[in-house]
């Protein structure tokens, strides 16, 4: 056996303080969710929702599609998508329309809604519970839905924060029976870590009044000021609000506009690709990173309506790919038209991204090298991104095997290792 200079046993006493941080590390970090990310997010103010709402989101993206580009050539001249990307997509963009787009849908009781007084509010609140449960009873909800209350910025508004959530949950368990799956919450405009901690104590005192499980209201957080990304004391904001969620927080998702206006930007200046919106995505990005905890960016108001949907449609197009670009897969959707360019979008951005992508994960999976040595996480990114454009009707199977020489079982395994 070899000499050594130092003895086991002061190695080993050493070594023995770090068993601590992986206790800490395996549960600060457990790594990326066995579920799928939606790709986008829509909210719809309180009022305006009706049994009819999925549905008239559905047609009227199709809708659009049908009347403004109904061909590949009109995704090239309008979106200046490669052709040859136009012709794959455009089939699957309309398939995607016709099947369920609408992936996730938040009920807005915050800005879309405003302050009609507390008799309005309830009666709106038990109303949109039944909506929803007709929704649910009918097969019509969308994979993901839930309800954005108040802020707990505004003094004045706490309490109707809690008891629209409180009256919205009483109705909704009462008229489906339970917590339905994919119900969510997201908290806005949040600027101290008490507001997430006071927010999670009520979660905690419903599921004890209503008899739901430990846990399982679970909630967004919108960043959208600039003391979510750092706080009175220089500090980094973020990691401290996912501790206080005590497991609750499935995601960050980026406020554009309240975000840009407390930085003091002006309203020219207000949009996704500002430099100031980068910083804050950065520091979404490593606060989030290993958590398991869904990044999702902001909107455009850039809307495409009347004489400006081909402007509308190239805006969004382009930062939704920015965003993609950036590791943001899910972004808000304010408009149904803006589902053709969400979808778009993604397919585009996929399949450019794929051939090389292929490339690089079927020599990884072989271990028959090749001009980039690739590490593991990198090996499961790429196999991820297949496992996304599966998911959202970007790519099929067979298409898969095909550019990869892999099964699905296959991509789905190495994109969870």
């Amino acid at each position: 056996m070899a000499r050594t200079s130092l003895e086991t046993a002061e190695v080993n006493r050493r070594l023995d303080r770090l068993s601590a941080v992986d206790e800490h590390i395996a549960g600060a970090y457990p790594g990326a969710r066995a579920v799928r990310q939606p790709v986008h997010t829509c909210y719809v103010p309180a009022n305006k929702v009706d049994a009819d709402t999925v549905r008239q989101w559905e047609q009227e993206a199709l809708a659009a599609l049908d009347r403004d580009a109904a061909r590949p050539e009109d995704l090239v001249e309008i979106l200046g998508m490669d052709p040859e990307i136009a012709r794959a997509v455009h089939p699957r963009l309309r398939a995607k329309l016709q099947n369920s787009p609408l992936e996730d849908l938040r009920i807005d009781f915050e800005d879309g809604y405003g302050n009609p007084g507390d008799e309005a509010e309830d009666a709106e609140a038990v109303r949109t519970a039944g909506v929803l449960a007709d929704w649910l009873r009918e097969g019509a909800a969308p994979a993901n839905f839930g309800l954005r209350v108040k802020s707990f910025d505004t003094p004045q508004l706490r309490a109707r924060s809690v008891r629209t959530l409180d009256v919205f949950l009483t109705a909704l368990l009462e008229k489906h029976g339970g917590l339905p799956d994919g119900f969510v919450l997201t908290f806005p405009k949040v600027v101290d870590v008490a507001q997430v901690e006071v927010f999670v104590e009520f979660l905690g005192l419903f599921e004890q009044q209503l008899g739901l499980p430990e846990r399982a209201l679970r909630f967004e957080i919108q960043v959208e000021t600039t003391q979510s990304i750092v706080d009175s004391e220089g500090r980094l904001a973020l990691p401290r609000f996912l501790r206080a969620g005590a497991g609750r927080v499935t995601g960050l998702h980026f406020g554009t506009y309240d975000y840009t206006a407390s930085c003091g930007l002006t309203a020219a200046h207000q949009h996704l690709a500002h430099r100031a919106c980068d910083f804050a995505r950065h520091v979404m990005q490593v606060s989030a990173a290993g958590t398991g905890v869904f990044l999702s960016d902001g909107s455009t108001n850039v809307l495409p309506v009347g004489d400006q949907v081909h402007h509308g449609w190239r805006t969004h197009y382009d930062l939704t790919r920015r965003s993609l670009e950036h590791g943001f897969y899910q972004g808000w959707d304010l408009h149904p038209a803006q589902l053709v360019t969400r979808y778009a979008a993604v397919f585009a951005a996929f399949r450019d991204s794929a051939p090389a992508e292929a490339k690089r994960l079927s020599a990884y999976a072989s271990a028959s090298g090749g001009a980039v040595l690739d590490e593991p996480a990198t090996a499961r990114a790429l196999a991820a991104s297949f496992v996304r454009a599966l998911d959202n009707g970007g790519i099929d199977a067979a298409e898969v095997e095909q550019l990869t020489g892999l099964p699905e079982a296959e991509i789905r395994k190495l994109g969870r290792l």
